[in-house]
C-alpha cells in the first residue's frame, strides 16, 4: 500500500511497534512533528504522552519512566540535546535504556531553525562528560526511520544505555509517497529482567562486556540509580578497582559488540576504483550521483552508512576491499558477512555531508590505516541546502 508520509510518522510507527509507551519531549524546530504524533498515538495503545516544561525535565521524565519499565523515548534539536547532556550522562552511568531522537539542523546555537544540517555528528559521539561510547543510528529513508527506531529500541533494552536515531529536518518533515507493504519490521526484544526471589545486586556482571538484569524501581528488589561512579551495588565510590571495573564496564559492554552494532548498505560494482561513502539525508543525492555515474559508463560503489556510531570499521574496510556484505542469520556473532567482488580496486573516497567534514574525519582514520595511498575527498556544504547529486557526480567523474 502506498501512502504519503514524512519521517516523523515512521519514527512513531517503528517506536509503536518496538513496544514504546512513554514519551516526553518540548516543543522545538523540526523535531515537534514526532512529539506531536506521539502525543496522539500513545493514549490509544494505554501509553503516556507528556509535554514537558522544557528539554532538562523531559529527558528527566524519560529515565524516570525507563527506570520504572517503560519504553521510553524523546526527540529533540541541536540545542536541546545541549539541554540534556548531563541527564545523558547520567543515563549512561545509570544504564537506563533510552531512545533520543535528534533532528538536526543548521548551528551553532539557535543557528537556523528550520535549515537542515548533519553538524550534530560528533556532538552526539562526545555528547557528555566521560568520552564513553554511544550507540547511534541514522536514517536515509522513510523506511529506514521505521525499521531503524526499531534497531535503536531493540540496542537500548539490550545494551541498557541510550541510543540515538541521528536524523535530519528534511527527513522528518519532508513528505513523499512511500510503499509501507515493503517496510522491514524486525523481532522486538526487552531488556532482561533480574528474577523476583534471591540476592538482587544492581551493577552486577560476571563479564566486563555483559550488562546487568533490570530491576525497576518500586519492584520486588533495592535499586540505586545514581549519576556518580558507584561499585556493583550502586554504592558511591573512590576505590580505584571499583572505579576501573565500572568504568571498563561501561565502555566494553559497547565495544566489545562493536561489529553487532553494524548497519550498513553496500552496493559494489566490480572493478570500482571510486566508493562514495555517505549517511543520513546526503546519502540520498549519493544514491542518485552513483546512477548518473553508472549511466555515463564510470565504475563506482557505495556504501551507506546507517549507524554512525560506533563507526562500523569492518564494513568500511570490506567496502574498501570491493567487497560484497551481505546478511547473515540473526544467531551469527556479526550483523554482516563478507564475499569477494574482485581484487582491491579503490584508490579514491568520496563523502559528502551537510558539515565541514565530521564523519569524512572518522572515514579517513580508517581508510589510511588501510592503505596510505587512499585520497579521501569531502563534498561539503553549509548554507543551509541539500547537497545536489551532480556536485556529486562532477566528483566521481
Amino acid at each position: 500500500m502506498r501512502e504519503f508520509m514524512d519521517g516523523a510518522e515512521a519514527v512513531v510507527r517503528g517506536a509503536l511497534r518496538a513496544g514504546c509507551n512513554f514519551f516526553a519531549g518540548y516543543p522545538i524546530t523540526p523535531a515537534t512533528p514526532i512529539m506531536l504524533k506521539m502525543l496522539r498515538e500513545l493514549p490509544k495503545v494505554g501509553g503516556i504522552g507528556i509535554q514537558g516544561e522544557d528539554e532538562i525535565a523531559s529527558i528527566g521524565m524519560c529515565i524516570g519512566a525507563a527506570m520504572v519499565g517503560m519504553k521510553a523515548m524523546t526527540a529533540t534539536s541541536g540545542p536541546g540535546i545541549s539541554l540534556y547532556s548531563e541527564n545523558i550522562g547520567m543515563a549512561i552511568m545509570g544504564e537506563v535504556p533510552l531512545v533520543i531522537v535528534d533532528v538536526m539542523r543548521l548551528g551553532p546555537a539557535t543557528g537556523g531553525a528550520t535549515t537542515v544540517s548533519q553538524g550534530d555528528v560528533q556532538f552526539l559521539r562526545w555528547v557528555t562528560s566521560g568520552g564513553f561510547p554511544i550507540i547511534a543510528l541514522c536514517p536515509s529513508s522513510i523506511a529506514d526511520c521505521y525499521t531503524l527506531t526499531q534497531h535503536a529500541f531493540n540496542l537500548a533494552e539490550r545494551f541498557r544505555t541510550p541510543v540515538f536515531i541521528a536524523t535530519d529536518k528534511e527527513m522528518i518533515i519532508a513528505q513523499q509517497s512511500v510503499e509501507t507493504d515493503a517496510f522491514e519490521d524486525v523481532d522486538i526484544i526487552t531488556r532482561a529482567h533480574a528474577p523476583a526471589d534471591g540476592t538482587f545486586v544492581p551493577y552486577h556482571v560476571k563479564k566486563l562486556a555483559d550488562v546487568p538484569l533490570f530491576s525497576p524501581i518500586g519492584g520486588p528488589h533495592l535499586t540505586r540509580l545514581t549519576t556518580s561512579m558507584h561499585d556493583e551495588h550502586g554504592m558511591l565510590t573512590k576505590k580505584p578497582s571499583n572505579v576501573n571495573r565500572t568504568s571498563r564496564h561501561l565502555y566494553q559492554k559497547i565495544e566489545a559488540h562493536r561489529d553487532e552494532l553494524e548497519f550498513v548498505k553496500l552496493d559494489a560494482q566490480e572493478g570500482a576504483r571510486t566508493l562514495v561513502v555517505a549517511y543520513g539525508i546526503s546519502a540520498r543525492s549519493a544514491i542518485e550521483a552513483v546512477r548518473m555515474a553508472r549511466t555515463a559508463g564510470k565504475r563506482v560503489s557505495m556504501l551507506t552508512i546507517q549507524s554512525l556510531w560506533p563507526l562500523p570499521e569492518q564494513s568500511l574496510r570490506a567496502a574498501l576491499r570491493g567487497n560484497v556484505i551481505t546478511a547473515t542469520e540473526p544467531s551469527d556473532e556479526s550483523r554482516s558477512s563478507v564475499s569477494r567482488v574482485g581484487p582491491p580496486s579503490i584508490t579514491r573516497v568520496i563523502v559528502p555531508e551537510l558539515n565541514f567534514g565530521q564523519y569524512r574525519m572518522e572515514i579517513e582514520r580508517v581508510a589510511l590505516l588501510f592503505d596510505s595511498r587512499l585520497e579521501v575527498i569531502g563534498v561539503n556544504r553549509v548554507d543551509g541546502e541539500l547537497i545536489e547529486p551532480t556536485e556529486i557526480a562532477e566528483l566521481v567523474l
